[in-house]
């Protein structure tokens, strides 16, 4: 018996006309460098930005699980080749990096470098640059801080904010220094831990709660 796909004649209808649609990212098109280790930060950005038009478009880059002033200053370099990685020859109208702690102690300018080594000119954001921007707008200028590093990390965040203008009234910290563990707080332990501080803390204006893996978009 010969074989059965000898029994079935195939139609080549050959090269069909197409179009070209506008891109799917036609209002906006966001670039997104996330650490390799982070859990939420994509699930978060994907639940907030619903505007039609509007794409996202993610790059990883390696990231240790423990969370150190060491390992934070060894993403640095790591910056511009994941920026690299985003629809290259394709137009990008922002670049965001996705991580709070690292941004601090690199510095906005040194991240905004290392993105437009890979983007020239490129629209650049940090969790830092939005929440700074934030505050401005709300005329927020007392705060304090919840977040899941050690506790010198915080400290020196909150260092920060002061040198920015920002004053710090209060801060506390969950201590997780694995950043598995840090995605996987729970969100009532985050509630739990903001309403603390603005009990303890009644002159602060805001709660700032840092960490990209933190679930803080559905708290």
């Amino acid at each position: 018996m010969p074989p059965v796909e000898s029994l079935i004649a195939t139609t080549d209808f050959g090269v069909l006309p197409s179009d070209l649609a506008p891109r799917i990212g036609e209002r906006a098109n966001i670039g997104l460098v996330v650490l390799g280790t982070d859990q939420t930060i994509e699930y978060e950005f994907r639940n907030l930005i619903t505007a039609p038009g509007v794409a996202l478009y993610e790059s990883r880059l390696h990231s240790d699980f423990d969370i150190t002033p060491s390992t934070l200053r060894a993403i640095g370099p790591r910056i511009a080749p994941a920026t690299d990685l985003i629809l290259p020859g394709l137009s990008l109208d922002v670049v965001a990096f996705g991580c709070t702690s690292a941004t601090m102690l690199l510095g906005e300018e040194y991240v905004f470098g290392e993105i437009r080594k890979a983007r020239p000119g490129v629209a650049c954001t940090t969790p830092v640059t939005a929440t700074l921007a934030a505050l401005k707008a709300l005329d927020v200028g007392r705060i304090a801080m919840l977040t899941p590093y050690a506790p010198e990390i915080t400290a020196g965040m909150a260092d920060y904010f002061v040198s920015r203008g920002v004053r710090v009234d209060a801060y506390a910290t969950f201590n997780r220094q694995d950043d598995r563990d840090a995605a996987r707080i729970s969100v009532e332990s985050i509630v739990t831990a903001a309403e603390m501080l603005a009990e303890q803390a009644p002159g602060i204006e805001a709660i700032f709660v840092s960490c990209t893996s933190l679930r803080v978009g559905i708290a």
